[in-house]
């Protein structure tokens, strides 16, 4: 329905394919869904990372130089992308002494049924 083109007579009209609107929009909303948007990946300087991961620029470029953090070098800038950063951060995940006794429970079943 073109929005210019509401008169007195088409009034019903544009209510009714408002409410189907609303309708959709309500529906997509309860699923849960959300419109498919791709982040864009943008490169991140040195100075973004160090505010990022908390550290100072000394221990980015030893990360750096042990080739622990991923980065990307052209010329002579470094460049970081903030999710492979929070992944990285994520990996560095200490077990809790729940998870370590389960894995070791686990561990101990598989032996005594050899």
């Amino acid at each position: 329905m073109d929005r210019n083109e509401i008169s007195f007579e088409n009034r019903p009209k544009a209510v009714a394919h408002l409410r189907s609107e609303v309708a959709e929009i309500k529906t997509l909303v309860e699923k849960g869904q959300t419109p498919a948007v791709t982040p864009k990946r943008i490169p991140i300087g040195i100075e973004e990372a160090c505010q990022l991961i908390g550290k100072a620029k000394p221990t980015i470029y030893t990360l750096v130089r042990k080739r622990v953090l991923p980065c990307y070098k052209n010329g002579k800038k470094l460049y970081f992308f903030e999710d492979e950063l929070l992944e990285w951060i994520a990996k560095g995940k200490k077990k809790t002494m729940q998870e370590i006794e389960s894995e070791v429970e686990a561990t101990y079943d598989k032996r005594r049924k050899r």
